[in-house]
C-alpha cells in the first residue's frame, strides 16, 4: 500500500478539493489528482465523483475514507506520543478573528504564545467579514456568533456577556425604558454583520421577546457602536468586555438588567481533519489556558487534548 496516496485521498476529502488539499500538503494539484486516480485504478473502484464545482464521495469512497481516517489518526497519535514532549513545534498559522476580540484579548495572548513557541509564526487578520475557511486556507477562525458551520470542527469557548446601554444625556432627553416594549419608543445603534442580524431579543420572564427599535446608525463594529452611544445617539447592545471602562466611568448606563439578552458565543473553528497537527494542538491549548485564567470566563467546551492543569 502506498500510504502517501491514502493520505492525499484523505486530505482531498477533508479539505473539500484537490486545490485545497495540495496547498495543505505542499504539493501541486496535478500531483494530488494523479495519485488519487492511481489509488482508484489499483483498487478498481471509483472513490470520488468529480465535477467542475464540487467533489462528492461515492459509497465505496465513503466506506474507505471512514476506515482509513481512523488508521491515519492512530498513526499520527503514535508519532506524536513518540516525541511530543521534546519535538520542536514549528510552522505557520493563518488566523482570522473579530476586530474587537483581537484588539482586546488575542493580541496579548498571541505575543505570549509566540514567545513560548519561537518556531511558530502567525498571520492574523482582524475582520468582521464572512470567511470561507477552506477556500482561503484559514487554520483557525474565531467568531462571536450564535450559529455553527457543520463543515468545520468548532469549539464553543465562552458565552459573551452583553447588555443594553445608553448615555446619561440620551436617557435625560428620552427617558429610561422600564420593560422591553418601551424600546420601540427609542432610537437604536444597531450592530449588524454576517453573524448578527441586528434584532434585539430579551427574556421577559415568560418568553423571548424581539424588539426592533428604529436605528439611525447601523454598524458592524462594537467599538464604533459604543462611542456613538457615549455621544448620546441612542441605545445599543455592547459586550461588557468592550464597554466596561465606559460603564465604570458612568459614561454609559446599563438598561433592562432584569431582562436577559439572547446569548452569543465566542467559538474557535478549524477545518475538519482526521488528526490535528501539533502546531494546532499547542495553540488551541494555549488559548484555552489563557481564558481559564480569567475568573469572568466560564469555559463551555474543552477539547480532549487540552489540559488546563
Amino acid at each position: 500500500m502506498d500510504l502517501n496516496r491514502v493520505q492525499m485521498f484523505a486530505q482531498v476529502v477533508e479539505q473539500g478539493s484537490f486545490t485545497a488539499a495540495a496547498k495543505v500538503m505542499g504539493l501541486t494539484k496535478a500531483t494530488v489528482s494523479r495519485k488519487v486516480a492511481e489509488l482508484e485504478a489499483d483498487a478498481g473502484v471509483q472513490l470520488l465523483f468529480r465535477t467542475t464545482r464540487a467533489l462528492k464521495l461515492t459509497d465505496a469512497g465513503n466506506a474507505y475514507y471512514n476506515r482509513v481516517h481512523r488508521i491515519l489518526a492512530d498513526l499520527q497519535s503514535a508519532e506524536d506520543q513518540l516525541s511530543s514532549n521534546q519535538q520542536m513545534v514549528k510552522g505557520n498559522l493563518n488566523i482570522v478573528c473579530p476586530i474587537e476580540l483581537g484588539q482586546l484579548f488575542l493580541g496579548r495572548v498571541f505575543a505570549q504564545f509566540l514567545t513560548h513557541y519561537p518556531d511558530i509564526t502567525i498571520d492574523a487578520e482582524l475582520t468582521n467579514r464572512n470567511v470561507d475557511v477552506v477556500a482561503e486556507g484559514i487554520d483557525v477562525l474565531f467568531q462571536i456568533t450564535s450559529m455553527s458551520d457543520p463543515s468545520l470542527q468548532t469549539y464553543e469557548m465562552i458565552n459573551t456577556d452583553k447588555m443594553l446601554m445608553a448615555s446619561p444625556s440620551y436617557l435625560a432627553r428620552n427617558g429610561t425604558p422600564k420593560v422591553p416594549q418601551d424600546l420601540s419608543k427609542h432610537k437604536a445603534i444597531k450592530l449588524k454583520s454576517t453573524h448578527i442580524d441586528g434584532s434585539w431579543t430579551l427574556f421577559d420572564g415568560k418568553e423571548w421577546v424581539t424588539q426592533e427599535p428604529e436605528a439611525q446608525l447601523t454598524v458592524n463594529n462594537v467599538t464604533l457602536a459604543r462611542e456613538a452611544a457615549i455621544e448620546g445617539l441612542g441605545i445599543t447592545i455592547v459586550p461588557t468586555l468592550i464597554a466596561q471602562q465606559a460603564l465604570d466611568e458612568k459614561l454609559l448606563l446599563p438598561l433592562l438588567e432584569d431582562y436577559p439578552l439572547a446569548q452569543t458565543k465566542i467559538t474557535m473553528s478549524t477545518p475538519q481533519r482526521a488528526y490535528l497537527p501539533r502546531k494546532y494542538q499547542v495553540f488551541i491549548e494555549y488559548i484555552y489556558r489563557a481564558m481559564s485564567r480569567n475568573p469572568d470566563y466560564q469555559l463551555l467546551e474543552v477539547p480532549d487534548f487540552v489540559s488546563l492543569n
